[in-house]
């Protein structure tokens, strides 16, 4: 299940509505935010891990501590929310000035006010960082770290990276020499269709 997908299932379906509610959005403008900014999320964490930054990436869904968020869009819209959501997307870029840009360039292309997408934002990372934490079991998280492609005997195609890559979607991938880093690429990833704004996710991520 790609990030995207885990957005429009939550509660029932519904969650999308909800959270637009709390914007003063309709469905339809929140619907169009999330299929550009949670794809371009995936692809932030991907690049992060790519670039070294895996143990960051996998300590982000370490816990359940976020969880309840992706069934509770009104509580993921509250400022304490968008706060937690702030510190995860600060942590996939690297820096608060790049998911600003991130925000600025989903505006200009939706249409959308600019201030609305910079709170809307931070919510649906609230969610989604609250999806992975309880799709991602720690046991699951502590075999990428340790071990990569040879920890829980994801080198036959079982074990933990086979259970994980199940549960999200990601297929094989990662199973075989890519080991924990393809592992996680491949699940934020599962759609295998990147992201409409990966043109400009080099420009603003911070190395």
């Amino acid at each position: 299940m790609s990030l995207l997908k885990m957005l429009m299932n939550a509660q029932g379906g519904q969650g999308l509505g909800q959270l637009a509610q709390q914007f003063g959005m309709s469905e339809d403008q929140a619907g169009g935010l999330a299929g550009m900014l949670a794809p371009a999320i995936a692809q932030g964490a991907k690049k992060r891990a790519e670039q070294g930054g895996l143990d960051t990436i996998l300590g982000q869904f370490t816990g359940e501590a976020q969880g309840a968020y992706l069934d509770d869009p009104v509580a993921a819209a509250a400022p304490e929310g968008r706060a937690q959501g702030e510190n995860f997307l600060e942590n996939v870029f690297g820096s608060r000035e790049a998911s600003q840009g991130l925000a600025a360039e989903a505006a200009n292309r939706t249409g959308v006010s600019p201030d609305t997408v910079s709170q809307f934002l931070p919510a649906i990372a609230a969610m989604l960082q609250g999806g992975m934490q309880r799709n991602l079991p720690d046991s699951a998280i502590s075999g990428m770290m340790q071990g990569g492609s040879g920890a829980g005997g994801a080198g036959s195609g079982g074990g933990i990276m086979g259970m994980v890559g199940g549960l999200l979607g990601g297929g094989g991938a990662g199973q075989g020499s890519g080991g924990a880093l393809d592992m996680l690429t491949g699940m934020l990833d599962a759609d295998g269709d990147g992201s409409a704004m990966d043109d400009i996710l080099d420009r603003f991520m911070k190395r």
